[in-house]
């Protein structure tokens, strides 16, 4: 057939930016569900060179999934979607399978053609019990739900700015192939800031700017870091379920982006040893109205009691979310403080080492900085854990006085989840159980010891990674 048969969408970038900002800013807005739901539906209806919607999910550990469902197919049936979940990870079993999809039409993002293909929009899903309610295993659902408590009840609103870092490895499905190869080529051995206006690297990185750009992410800096080959693309603080959204996008742009360039874009805490490893830093803040409730002139590094309240809390119950925080066998070579990365359970203004940081603010930017945060963990469970940490969890008396650091190695890790209450309350304790269950399965297949080297269990069973075949010849 040929191609000049068929017209499906294709919007220029600067189009997709203003479209894309404008659903954004209906999210901020609150607008009501309802409307928006019908906006969409009229649009699809009427836009005749769409053929198809890509429904999409994580799963209990953070893991993407995408549906494409046909255009005219869900119009029509967008109220009683279902997918089987004893297929994905960590949610039903096989004699509990079914699932319902629900459609969250406020996250809803215009897609440019030349990265995604063209005709394709995309919107988030919801996962949903058979009855309809919330699914219990639905990080973004838990998330949704306590922000938008936390903004009915109290007036309260909470920000992210995500700081995501990642790797680019030479070939594609380097991460795949590491079981025959057994090491990553870097890219480039450039170093941080450094890197020429046409190399591979900055290619890379103008291309999924670009990206992001068009899909509103409101870009503020992007530019290689320490790392040779690492990359990280700043954006925009916004409310945290849009932030932890767009932490999920952010990958799968980087992915495409590179893929199409023949590259990997690895987001491994620690794929290569003795330089330094991917986080997702969270510079997170709470407002009500105009005001930033974490900013006090006269404070104690201009913080606000609330915000050293968030904080010691934070600290309190750090090896209770270590596991949340830092979900991978691979997560815990990254916590050394020789690559800037913290493992003291401390707060400073100055010291990259410590878990929590306090960057320089002002009225509008005052923010604490969780640090201790790996490129792999699930954001939703991250920021819903921090933020209802922060505001609602125990609280040990003088915690900045206490010298701890958090676990070394994922055992210690499982073992300080599962014996915490307020892991169980957060979570519910049947899925954190079955959290940690996941997560002993993946160590299992890992040396328990980390050594040096970079072990091929630690990459091809690791959640955003794995082998399917290999996994099921264990």
């Amino acid at each position: 057939m040929s191609v000049g048969l068929r017209e499906f969408l294709e919007i220029p970038y600067d189009e997709l930016e203003e479209l894309n900002l404008s659903a954004k800013a209906d999210r901020q807005a609150r607008k009501d569900p309802g409307l928006i739901q019908e906006d969409r539906l009229r649009y699809l209806a009427g836009e005749k060179r769409i053929k198809a919607i890509t429904v999409c999910f994580t799963d209990l550990e953070g893991r993407f999934h995408m549906l494409d469902y046909d255009k005219k197919f869900l119009i029509k049936s967008s109220d009683n979607l279902t997918f089987d979940g004893s297929s994905v990870r960590g949610f039903t079993r096989q004699q509990e399978s079914d699932l319902r999809l629900g459609i969250d039409w406020s996250a809803f993002y215009w897609l440019p053609a030349d990265i995604f293909a063209a005709g394709k929009v995309l919107v988030f899903g919801e996962v949903l019990e058979r009855d309809g309610t919330p699914y219990r295993a639905d990080m973004r659902g838990k998330l949704k739900s306590y922000v938008k408590d936390l903004y009915e009840k109290e007036g309260k609103t909470s920000y992210v700015a995500n700081e995501v870092e990642g790797i680019l490895f030479k070939g594609r499905h380097a991460e795949q192939a590491f079981v025959e190869t057994g090491a990553f080529d870097m890219l480039t051995t450039s170093g941080y800031y450094h890197t020429l206006p046409a190399d591979p690297l900055r290619l890379f990185i103008d291309g999924a700017a670009e990206v992001q750009r068009a899909m509103g992410f409101q870009n503020e800096k992007d530019h290689p870091e320490v790392a040779p080959a690492q990359f990280e693309l700043n954006y925009s603080f916004v409310e945290s379920l849009i932030a932890a959204d767009q932490v999920v996008l952010y990958k799968l742009i980087c992915r495409q982006v590179a893929d199409r360039l023949g590259m990997t874009a690895s987001f491994l805490p620690k794929p290569i040893t003795g330089v330094n490893g991917n986080g997702m830093h969270a510079n997170m803040s709470i407002g009500q109205g105009e005001q930033n409730l974490f900013y006090d002139k006269s404070g104690e590094e201009g913080l606000s009691d609330t915000a050293w309240d968030f904080v010691d809390r934070t600290l309190t119950n750090a090896l209770d979310l270590c596991l949340i925080l830092n979900p991978s066998v691979n997560a815990y070579r990254r916590l050394d403080p020789h690559f800037e990365a913290p493992n003291q359970i401390k707060a400073s203004a100055i010291d990259r080492g410590t878990m929590v940081r306090i960057p320089i603010g002002n009225e509008r930017t005052a923010r604490v900085e969780v640090r201790s945060i790996a490129s792999d963990t699930n954001p939703y469970m991250t920021l819903y854990a921090l933020l209802r940490t922060g505001l609602e969890g125990p609280l040990v008396e003088n915690i900045r006085q206490h010298e701890e650091i958090l676990p070394d190695n994922i055992y210690d890790a499982i073992q300080h989840f599962c014996s915490s209450g307020w892991a169980a309350k957060l979570l519910g304790a049947e899925v954190r159980d079955r959290y940690a269950e996941l997560k002993r399965a993946a160590a299992v297949r890992s040396p328990r010891l980390l050594g040096t080297c970079i072990k091929t269990g630690e990459v091809q069973f690791h959640h955003e990674i794995t082998n399917q075949y290999l996994w099921n010849q264990f």
